[in-house]
């Protein structure tokens, strides 16, 4: 078996930690964005009245 250069695991090692750090972002940016689409959600329900009924013609 080959023993691998100290640069190539250098450099699988710097991969492996943004690939790490870029998943994580991408879950606090979707938590994020499920918490912003909450709030929205909860601001609309109070901003318009229910809907009344119409009569059927």
């Amino acid at each position: 078996m080959t023993a691998l250069s100290k640069e190539y695991l250098l450099l699988f090692n710097a991969v492996t930690d943004a690939e790490r750090t870029l998943f994580q972002l991408r879950e606090t940016l979707l938590e994020s964005q499920r918490q912003a689409e909450e709030l929205f959600l909860e601001e609309t329900a109070w901003d318009s009245p229910p809907d009344e009924a119409q009569p059927v013609s």
